[in-house]
């Protein structure tokens, strides 16, 4: 007797789906797509199945994800593009081709998918639903889109707004393990362990995911991936260490919350996680970034009358990096789409939790205050202004100094398609001093006016610095005071260099002068010397320079400041032979201490995708003396032919998280 039609088993064409959705760098162990577009599946029918006819045959597929999340739908003769549905194309024997729809708006996550065929349920297999860019409402460039979800390879900048530098980093959001401990980062997450239900149906929406790993990705109020730390790093890694996300992702995974991070590190983890769910994203750094404590958009910086600076909560930290992800912003307005800036470093808090964003890129530069989520504190990140302030003896403040363009400069992020830096202030802020930069922060400011006192037209004070400041050098800095008034000045004039953070947290003074002089025109020198400042840098190797004069009986101040970044040796890399699939290839590596000391606890470390299992592959080389060259052979053997990165760091005890890259195009 000829039975209805059994579906004895499932094809899920992972090969075909991952090429049409853009997820072939997965691998192909399982079904991954993208919302929003149709992936086949094959049915096969057993042999005895009578034969198929779609307009006689009720098909009734089911999709579950999370707790309770369930959608059913019928077999129809075509799909529908705005919800699940799905179709029969074809049929060749046995074989039924279906076509299944995803809603463009769907969850994300892990989905299971079962037939029903009257009284009887068939299990299918499991698939993984992301963000799907190539949507037409998400972002409409291929370029983009290649750069901001694919690109496994990128470039953070670090250092000052006159000397940028850019980390190489490996984001490898396809490496084997990464997307599950990326949906793991969500299933931990407390609003999850509070409402399973209702945190899995809030992951259609990006604007949720990103403000849910923005909390995630630091672990200040939950078990998330990074502890934050800005001075002692005893029991754990040197946050300058990591030249990838994958190693930190999996120790989380393993062990819970990674020692340790900084800005660059959380950000740069939060672009993998965020890529490898299918949200466009990048990894912006802004150069003299404020961090207004008070939100009153003015850094405060206090002083005594003797010019020493007093203990205060705003600071500028050199730079600061945050990520950029690309969506609709349905809940502001089509105007505010496109790019949202979210930081996941932990800095205030934003409803209760150490989180901040998104915010929309143009809310912010036009200073629209009141929009979620968190524009005050980014738009006074890139747009507030320093005033400096000195008390008095009587208790009174009185502003000396000042500046309205110190803050947000050369906000940076790696171009699309290749390892140049690319401008960004423009999409943050109008240019510094236009009509329309100072219109919109006086619509964003409440503050009060502080009282201020003239300064002397006459008086111009400037550092300049040496042409070579590499570590382990003694050079020289200048002040140049001139009194253009052509009347003799008599003040006190003080010159003070001292170890900087990249966070601009003052830490030891490494020399200073202090005299009291008569001028009309003067230069001062400070010598910085290597056993000065050797023992108090940070591995930041930033030294800021302040240049002060006080005249107390007019009281009159004046100040110039600069942070110098010292140069750092190269590393060069060098390949011995040809790479190629499988096959060992060594890296030959060397760096020249530069320091008049010897170097201990040397060691090369080298990681690439598709070169290193995953994983990075470090080597010792003990102790290197004073301008001795550092060396190291180290094998890797590549797994997957095509272009890569390979990343190198060396440290030392003196010499800290120094990094360079090669590409590499490994052969078949």
């Amino acid at each position: 007797m000829q039975r209805d039609p059994t579906i004895e088993r499932c094809d899920l064409n992972i090969q075909m789906n991952h090429s049409n959705h853009h997820t072939e760098q997965f691998g192909e162990d399982r079904l991954i797509v993208r919302r929003g577009h149709p992936f086949s599946i094959t049915l096969l029918l057993s042999p005895d199945s009578k034969e198929f006819k779609a307009a006689e045959t009720r098909l009734t597929f089911i999709v579950e994800t999370g707790a309770y999340t369930m959608v059913s739908f019928s077999l129809s003769e075509s799909t529908v593009d705005s919800e699940w549905s799905a179709s029969a194309n074809n049929q060749a024997g046995n074989r039924i081709s279906v076509s299944i729809n995803s809603s463009p708006d769907a969850p994300i996550g892990i989905y299971s998918l079962t037939v029903a065929q009257e009284m009887q349920k068939t299990f299918l297999g499991h698939f993984i639903l992301l963000f799907n860019a190539w949507c037409p409402l998400f972002m409409d460039s291929e370029r983009k889109r290649q750069e901001y979800v694919l690109a496994q390879h990128g470039q953070v900048y670090r250092g000052t707004f006159k000397r940028i530098k850019g980390l190489p980093w490996n984001f490898g959001q396809f490496d084997t393990g990464i997307l599950d401990i990326c949906l793991k980062i969500l299933d931990n997450n407390p609003k999850f362990v509070s409402d399973a239900d209702r945190d899995c149906s809030a992951r259609k929406n990006p604007i949720y995911v990103t403000r849910v790993l923005s909390a995630m990705i630091n672990s200040n109020n939950d078990r998330g991936v990074l502890v934050g730390e800005w001075g002692d790093f005893t029991g754990g890694a040197h946050p300058g260490s990591w030249i990838g996300s994958g190693d930190i992702l999996r120790k989380w995974a393993e062990s819970g919350p990674v020692r340790y991070g900084q800005c660059w590190v959380f950000a740069a983890v939060a672009c993998t996680v965020s890529r490898a769910l299918g949200i466009p994203c990048r990894v912006v750094t802004n150069f003299g970034s404020a961090h207004d404590t008070d939100a009153n958009l003015l850094i405060e910086n206090f002083y005594d009358e003797d010019g020493e600076r007093m203990s205060g909560g705003d600071s500028v930290w050199n730079f600061h990096v945050w990520v950029d992800s690309w969506m609709t912003r349905p809940d502001m307005g089509e105007e505010f789409s496109g790019w949202q800036t979210s930081d996941p470093t932990p800095q205030e808090t934003s409803e209760g939790i150490f989180c901040c964003g998104p915010a929309s890129v143009k809310a912010i530069r036009e200073g629209e205050l009141t929009k979620k989520y968190d524009v005050p504190f980014i738009f006074a990140e890139v747009n507030a202004d320093i005033v400096d302030l000195v008390r008095l003896s009587n208790g009174e403040f009185i502003k000396f100094s000042g500046s309205t363009t110190s803050v947000g400069r050369f906000i940076s992020t790696k171009a699309v398609g290749t390892d140049e830096r690319r401008d960004i202030t423009h999409h943050y802020k109008y240019p510094e001093g236009s009509t329309e930069e100072r219109q919109v922060f006086e619509k964003a400011k409440h503050h009060n006016k502080l009282q201020q006192r003239g300064e002397e037209p006459g008086l111009h004070l400037k550092i300049k610095l040496a042409d070579n400041m590499s570590i382990g050098s003694n050079f020289e800095v200048n002040a140049i005071l001139t009194n253009n008034c052509m009347k003799t000045k008599t003040c006190s004039f003080l010159f003070i260099a001292r170890a900087v953070g990249y966070n601009g947290k003052q830490g030891e003074s490494c020399g200073n002068i202090q005299w009291n002089i008569s001028f009309l025109e003067r230069h001062l020198s400070l010598k910085l010397e290597y056993d000065s400042y050797g023992g108090v840098i940070t591995s930041d190797r930033l030294i800021q320079l302040s240049a002060i004069t006080i005249d107390k009986q007019t009281i009159d101040f004046h100040k110039a400041e600069k942070t110098i970044v010292l140069d750092e040796p190269d590393i060069g890399i060098k390949l011995l032979g040809e790479a190629k699939v499988d096959q060992p290839v060594t890296a030959h590596l060397t760096l020249l201490n530069s320091l008049p000391e010897p170097l201990q606890n040397c060691s090369f470390t080298i990681e690439g995708l598709g070169l290193t299992d995953g994983k990075p592959i470090g080597l010792k080389v003990g102790t290197v003396g004073p301008k001795e060259e550092a060396k190291a052979d180290i094998e890797f053997r590549p797994s997957s032919a095509g272009p890569s990165m390979l990343l190198v760091n060396f440290d030392s005890n003196k010499l800290k998280n120094i990094k360079s890259f090669i590409n590499i195009f490994v052969q078949q």
